[in-house]
């Protein structure tokens, strides 16, 4: 009996890379005018926080949870690959006998 291979990943979440958020803020907050200056650095707080608020709600993950869920994956997948190898091996085995 052969298993049937599942496919790769039915829903890819997209990773945050809090690098890019902050150049996004950064970028956001230099383009307000010069007479405002004084509180970009706040500003650009309250940008990295909505867009964090914003990106969470649209599925996107935390490299930590991808590669945390990644290594998972891994396992799993060398634990089925060890478990078909066995049943392959246990079917074999009754044909011959």
């Amino acid at each position: 009996m052969k298993v049937k291979k599942y496919n790769e990943s039915p829903k890819e979440k997209a990773m945050i890379d809090p690098k890019k958020l902050e150049e996004i803020a950064k970028n956001i907050s230099a383009a307000i005018p010069s007479g405002v200056k004084n509180v970009a650095e706040e500003a650009e707080g309250k940008i990295k926080q909505v867009l964090q608020s914003q990106l969470t709600k649209l599925d996107f993950v935390s490299r930590e949870e991808f590669d945390i869920q990644s290594q998972v994956l891994i396992r799993t997948r060398e634990k089925l690959e060890a478990l078909e190898a066995r049943l392959d091996a246990i079917e074999s085995k009754e044909t011959t006998e």
